[in-house]
């Protein structure tokens, strides 16, 4: 499994509090993970249609969650962007 308990553990240390695994920018942390894990995958695996609808789904969930923390507190924002090298 390439999401272990202690890769979680070490995403949300990095990216919040360890405890508080609902924080945005853990969450955001995570699904970048995951996203850059099936994003590997599916070049292996052109036809693995299943797996790209569930890439989808968590760009859009971590989209979301960007566009609250921008509205929300806009350094935040920032910083996770810059951290995670995500694109905008």
């Amino acid at each position: 499994m390439y999401l272990t308990k202690e890769k979680k553990e070490e995403i949300f240390a990095q990216h919040g509090a360890a405890t508080n695994t609902g924080s945005a920018e853990g969450q955001i942390a995570l699904f970048t993970y995951r996203i850059s894990h099936l994003t590997e995958h599916l070049k292996k695996n052109r036809h693995d249609y299943n797996t790209e609808r569930s890439l989808v789904l968590l760009v859009g969930k971590r989209r979301s969650l960007l566009d609250y923390l921008k509205k929300k507190e806009i350094n935040r924002y920032r910083e996770i962007i810059k951290v995670l090298n995500i694109r905008k």
